[in-house]
């Protein structure tokens, strides 16, 4: 008798990343962000132990103009006050990257317990919870955002934000403060559409025979939201975190940029583009550096994010 030869199958995930790793565009992605997080998460102790340089370190000199162009001390030349830009962008990123995961993921948290409970509810329950996220978007995102940081920003900011500031930055830090309060701000605004989102799937899953039979063996509505359904709506909810983290980095630069967001001595990509601007005509490196490493960063999330999609949509299967 002839032996059959034996095709193993594969995953979806395990078909999605094969198809992820065809996309040029998301590799690069991947690739760039991933020497962006090394940079960030090093660079600075690197600075240190090589130059002595701080990303708040202001040399002492008595020289009016401060503000030197790049140079092999300083590869990124210095800002206004003398420090050095490449610590600075470096701790920028570290900043900003952390407002655009953090907030994701409380966005996600949020978002998809919202999104799945409104769903697998139904009825009047559903109504009531999703014309409430119906409400809030009618509101502005932006506007809410800084009507929190406003509100709660500097002594106002609540106590346990309060705690967390002091334990990772010293007792009465305020920059501290104010980001601890961005990551939350910002986390709280923008799960309504991941809401939407994960209420979509889980409406086309609930009445599927893995629920039913869940249901007939006596399994808990908690468990059937979070152990079933959540799991298998997790490919558009990875796609759509994914695109959320570039959009909220774009809302701290923005804030930043009013001056609501990142303060002094702290520093992100936001606050460095908008010092950048004052300065435009005379010391253009000090927003061409900072811009263009956060549009890199932007375009490798949009890239990886739209790969994500490709990749984890069965109508693009290539075979």
């Amino acid at each position: 008798m002839e032996q059959q030869e034996i095709i193993k199958g594969t995953s979806l995930w395990q078909d999605a990343w094969k198809r992820l790793l065809r996309n040029k565009l998301a590799v690069f992605g991947m690739i760039v962000l991933a020497v962006m997080l090394i940079a960030v998460t090093f660079g600075p102790a690197i600075i240190y132990w090589m130059t002595g340089f701080t990303y708040d370190y202001i040399p002492p000199t008595g020289n009016l103009v401060r503000s030197f162009p790049p140079s092999l001390q300083h590869p990124m030349g210095t800002d206004d006050q003398g420090r050095d830009l490449l610590a600075r962008v470096l701790q920028g990123g570290r900043i900003s990257l952390a407002v655009g995961l953090i907030s994701t993921i409380v966005s996600l948290v949020i978002g998809v317990s919202y999104g799945a409970i409104a769903a697998y509810s139904g009825g009047r329950i559903d109504n009531v919870m999703m014309r409430i996220v119906d409400i809030l978007y009618s509101i502005p995102y932006i506007l809410l955002v800084v009507v929190l940081m406003s509100v709660f920003g500097g002594q106002n900011a609540p106590e346990w934000i309060k705690y967390l500031s002091a334990k990772v930055g010293g007792e009465g830090n305020q920059g501290m403060s104010q980001i601890f309060l961005l990551f939350f701000a910002l986390g709280l605004i923008s799960w309504l559409t991941m809401a939407r989102v994960v209420r979509g799937q889980v409406l086309s899953l609930k009445n599927q025979e893995f629920v039913l039979a869940a249901r007939a063996t006596g399994v808990s509505k908690f468990a059937i939201i979070f152990r079933h359904l959540v799991p298998n709506a997790l490919g558009p909810v990875i796609v759509y975190a994914t695109l959320t983290v570039p959009s909220v980095i774009l809302s701290e630069a923005f804030l930043s940029f009013l001056g609501i967001g990142v303060q002094p001595p702290y520093a992100s990509w936001g606050s460095l583009a908008a010092d950048g601007i004052k300065n435009l005509a005379i010391f253009p490196w000090q927003l061409i550096f900072p811009g263009v490493t956060m549009a890199l960063t932007l375009f490798s999330l949009n890239f990886l994010g739209d790969g994500l999609r490709d990749a984890l949509d069965p109508q693009t299967r290539k075979f």
